[in-house]
């Protein structure tokens, strides 16, 4: 389960339940919430995080530490943050070993990389090409399965790094309540949005179809849409290519817009709004 909020769930509690604290600063406030909760339970804890206030906590708990060093923002240190917990499910035994999985994605982002870079110009590169499919509009990531994660991560590169609106959709369960929502308000949804599929092969056959039908229903409302494949022959390889494009078209639409990437002032200064309110 993951858990992105204060307080653990009501059934996290004693030594059967694993409670994994993972926060790139190791000051996140929920994660620390969590944290003290999991301790207070007599929960089992492993800390993955660069230091802070939770690599400290570890250490006067003698509490297993898994630290990495990382400079940049957050949201670049995405492979130690998902590397770090899949090798933490391999020791458990809880999934098998990965090595190959993680091999066969490595090759494909880096064949497709070849494709992404500024200096390709926009006739080959698609992230550039999606980029400014995006511009000037609202933007809706739809994904199933596997690639729901994935999704969610457009979602936040788009807003953090173009400093664009855009919000995601997962299938099936968009199918019981978004589809019917696009009808009003009238002729604003038409001109002012983009919905990008996000599908593989190793998607399950119904949600297959269901994307496929679900564009066909955006579209006969008049509103654009495109999708996105993944490469590779692995769904490890199939989340990975879609991270690393979807990182491209989010940074060369921060170039479309003209603003840095890489500021985030606007959740800087509401975590110092958060920090004087206590």
């Amino acid at each position: 389960m993951i858990h992105r909020d204060y307080d653990l769930p009501g059934f996290a509690s004693g030594p059967a339940t694993l409670v994994v604290c993972s926060s790139h600063s190791g000051n996140t406030e929920e994660t620390l919430s969590s944290f003290q909760q999991a301790q207070e339970r007599n929960c089992r804890i492993v800390v993955i995080s660069r230091g802070g206030k939770l690599g400290e906590l570890a250490g006067s708990y003698q509490l297993p530490f898994w630290k990495f060093v990382h400079a940049g923002q957050p949201r670049a240190a995405v492979g130690y943050s998902f590397g770090l917990l899949l090798a933490l499910l391999v020791r458990l035994g809880l999934v098998p070993d990965q090595t190959d999985a993680i091999q066969m994605a490595v090759q494909a982002m880096r064949s497709l990389q070849e494709h992404l870079p500024p200096e390709v110009p926009v006739a080959q590169n698609p992230a550039k090409r999606y980029a400014g499919q995006l511009m000037g509009r609202i933007v809706t990531i739809v994904a199933s399965g596997a690639l729901a994660p994935v999704a969610r991560r457009w979602k936040g590169q788009i807003n953090e790094i173009a400093k664009a609106s855009a919000q995601f959709e997962i299938l099936p369960e968009a199918d019981h309540n978004t589809l019917q929502g696009l009808a009003f308000p009238e002729n604003t949804l038409n001109a002012h949005s983009m919905t990008l599929f996000l599908n593989s092969s190793s998607d399950h056959p119904r949600n297959r179809l269901r994307s496929d039908l679900t564009r066909q229903a955006f579209m006969l409302e008049g509103l654009g849409t495109d999708f996105v494949r993944a490469r590779g022959e692995h769904p490890l390889s199939h989340m990975w290519t879609l991270v690393l494009f979807g990182d491209y078209v989010a940074y060369y639409l921060a170039i479309a817009y003209g603003v840095d990437p890489t500021p985030i002032p606007a959740l800087e200064n509401f975590k110092k709004a958060m920090q004087k309110a206590e």
